[in-house]
């Protein structure tokens, strides 16, 4: 049952009268089976050769367990709206994989998820086997919510040959970042190239990654919204400066900032462990088209630095951000055959289910319990790429990898370590950080922006009360 809240009220009825149709007709036989041998998945996924894996991982589990599987692939960008409709219709999967964090705060706080079948899968799997920091950020008071599967890890990328040429030194805090992109910015190319689309999920995860380094916090210890702290005005006034002072102009996105980097006209940019394989050119819809690249394909991962941690003049340490993605068991589940379904995931099924994409699915379940390391070392060796395939190691250092495979161990993200996590969902929505992010990309003063953004965050905040 959903939660009644006038925020979601009015959210719900305008999915329901909207998305319905949708439903029918891109989730097809998305009505509930009854038989206790036969369970639907969906799945935050919707690239075809990622669907094609996993149907392959959950043909075995039927083969292994009799358990018939719907599964059904999902596109991020229509997860909340396709969720909310399938909770009002009557219509839920028994499970998700593939959930970011904020939409698993999302499905706890309109009661849509099963913590005590979440919670015997950990039992049984073992919770000593998972890194303490995806638990936690899976948890909601003790509660487990979802079971923590991988994790990738926001990076700050830069031209290493570049930097080596002007003797800069890596780009590790504000004041290195900021002095390096006017040392690189020329006619031909921007210093730096950061998002800053309004109402973008990228521009958010972007920015929190540059804020939380300057100790910016969207709520502190109380549930307060402090979004307009000093520490978050700088963060705003300093990546707004980047932006707009060292970066191309116009608004940027996850394609642009890429497109940029990738054709050698920007020195700097922020994007996930996603892109490793694309920049060693191991995908052909994707490939970096730098002059060097032509004769050498994989020249930007060769030349490229990462730093995957970065502090501000406010920040007490480093700060690494990134997004550990769950199983998910629903409150409407066949509680059986899902745990059984989720516990496969994370055991026989999870090497193949992290070598779908190894570059975004670090893993968080380290091993078992007679070989702790058993998935991170399997990791390490998993080729990467669509079209090509090849090991990391190819391509990138030992250091980088270690950094990569250490990061979800270090993540820290906003609001769940202060008990506002379903915050953080319903943040989602609104994207009240990535409006204010791009209108200080405008000019807009950023104690102002601020401000505005802390106003919204506040409302939705006594909206969830």
């Amino acid at each position: 049952m959903i939660v009644s809240t006038p925020w979601r009220r009015g959210l719900v009825a305008t999915l329901v009268a909207g998305l319905l149709v949708l439903l029918s007709g891109c989730v097809q036989g998305d009505a509930r089976n009854t038989s206790p041998d036969s369970i639907k998945v969906w799945i935050v996924e919707d690239l075809p050769d990622r669907v094609a894996a996993t149907q392959r991982i959950v043909d075995d589990f039927t083969r292994s367990s009799g358990v018939q599987v719907q599964l059904v692939a999902v596109a991020e960008d229509q997860f909340n709206q396709l969720l909310l409709s399938s909770a009002a219709a009557g219509t839920l999967p028994d499970v998700v994989g593939g959930v970011p964090l904020g939409q698993v705060r999302t499905m706890s706080s309109n009661e849509l998820l099963d913590p005590a079948a979440t919670a015997a899968v950990l039992d049984d799997l073992g919770r000593d086997t998972f890194t303490r920091q995806a638990l936690d950020l899976t948890s909601d008071r003790g509660t487990p919510l979802a079971v923590p599967s991988e994790a990738w890890t926001q990076l700050l990328l830069y031209r290493k040959d570049l930097f080596d040429a002007k003797g800069l030194a890596a780009p590790t805090t504000y004041e290195s970042v900021r002095a390096a992109a006017q040392a690189l910015k020329t006619p031909d190319q921007s210093g730096f190239i950061g998002a800053t689309v309004a109402g973008d999920s990228f521009t958010e995860q972007t920015f929190e990654y540059w804020a939380q380094a300057n100790g910016c916090q969207l709520v502190d210890d109380t549930g307060k919204v402090t979004f307009d702290s000093p520490a978050c005005v700088e963060a705003l006034r300093t990546y707004g400066q980047l932006v707009r002072e060292d970066g191309p102009p116009g608004a940027q996105d996850v394609d642009t900032t890429r497109a940029s980097y990738f054709a050698g006209r920007s020195a700097m940019t922020v994007w996930s462990t996603f892109i490793l394989d694309e920049m060693a050119g191991l995908r052909d819809d994707a490939k970096p088209t730098c002059p060097q690249c032509e004769a050498d394909p994989a020249f930007l991962a060769k030349n490229t630095g990462i730093v995957t941690a970065i502090k501000g003049p406010q920040g007490a340490r480093p700060t690494v951000f990134g997004e550990v993605t769950s199983w998910v068991i629903t409150a409407a589940a066949s509680a059986g055959p899902a745990r059984r379904f989720v516990e496969h995931m994370m055991s026989d099924g999870y090497q193949p289910w992290i070598a779908i994409a190894p570059e975004g699915k670090v893993p968080v379940r380290t091993g078992t319990a007679d070989d702790r390391q058993r998935f991170s070392k399997a990791w390490a060796g998993l080729d990467v790429g669509v079209d090509s395939r090849a090991p990391l190691s190819r391509f990138y250092s030992p250091e980088v990898i270690d950094e990569i495979a250490s990061g979800p161990q270090e993540l820290s993200r906003w609001a769940i370590p202060q008990g506002q996590g379903d915050l953080l969902g319903a943040l989602q929505g609104e994207q009240p950080v990535a409006e204010a992010v791009n209108e200080v990309s405008n000019g807009t003063d950023p104690a102002q922006a601020a401000r505005q953004a802390t106003d919204t965050v506040v409302s939705i905040q006594e909206s969830l009360q």
